[in-house]
Formats: structure tokens, sequence, C-alpha cells
């Protein structure tokens, strides 16, 4: 694992508010925080999954749009501040991934929280494909010993049902 995943399957990356992040309040303008999200998922693909845009988008014809996202803003953030940005992996579908998201301040104190839902397509087909083998064998070191034992759980009460 690179310096930017810890033991606890979680990537983390430093953010810098800059200038251009805020708003006349003088706090992170909302819509900021989705490019600081996307560029936190762009630096794991290629950091972490050997899987950068550049080659999804420019030479295999994918993509790797978010479809649902949801957030949650606990504490403004202003110019200057570092962000400690963390994602971790909750749930690992045939060609979706379900991501956590949490930017907090200095003082530990989370400011966003985001729940984030993203899928492989195929752009030229405008559909959505599996996930290559080797990319999810990747994926999985991300996700959370939580989400994994009760995805297994799911799995065995399906089973049983």
């Amino acid at each position: 694992m690179s310096k930017n995943a810890s033991q606890n399957s979680t990537f983390r990356k430093q953010i810098l508010v800059r200038f251009g992040d805020c708003d006349a309040a003088g706090i992170v303008f909302y819509p900021r925080y989705f490019d600081m999200f996307n560029s936190l998922v762009e630096d794991w693909c290629r950091e972490e999954l050997n899987f950068p845009f550049s080659e999804i988008v420019m030479h295999r014809g994918l993509g790797l749009p978010t479809v649902h996202l949801e957030v949650d803003f606990w504490a403004p953030s202003v110019f200057g501040d570092v962000l400690s940005a963390m994602l971790s992996v909750t749930a690992l579908g045939k060609t979706s991934i379900n991501l956590n998201i949490i930017l907090q301040g200095g003082d530990s104190v989370d400011r966003v929280r985001g729940k984030v839902t993203l899928v492989l397509i195929d752009r030229k087909e405008h559909r959505a494909i599996p996930v290559p083998g080797e990319v999810r064998a990747k994926i999985l070191k991300f996700q959370t010993d939580m989400n994994r034992s009760r995805g297994q759980s799911d799995r065995k009460r399906k089973a049983k049902a």
C-alpha cells in the first residue's frame, strides 16, 4: 500500500482550501466540495488502483461518473485550511462502487461527510459495464471491515431465504 493508504483501508490526502474555493462569506462554497471529492477519487484511482482517469477515459473509452451523492455539511472551512480527506469503500457491486468520503479540518472535526456511488460505463454504448477483475481486487483493499462483514452477513441471509 502507498503512503496514502492506512492499515484501516482508508485512502488519505491533504487538501488545501484555496482562495477560489471560497464565496463572499469567506467559507468554502459548497459545490467546491464536490470538486474536492472528484479530485480525491481521481487520485485514489491513479495512486492506489493503477486505473487513472486518463486511461479510463482516453484509452479505454470508459467513464466513472457519480450517479448518486449524499452530503452533510457539519462545519465551515475557510481559505487556508488544510483538510484531511478520507475515502473508503462501503460496497462493491458488479458495475458500481459505493464510497464514504470525509473531509476533516486541522482540529479533527468533520467538515463534510459524503456517500458517493460511482458506476463504470462504456461511453460509446452509454451502459454500465463490470469493473475489471484486476481493479476489483485493489478496490476491495479499501472496503472497510465493518462493511465487508455486513456484506457477508447480507449474502448469508439471502442464501437462507
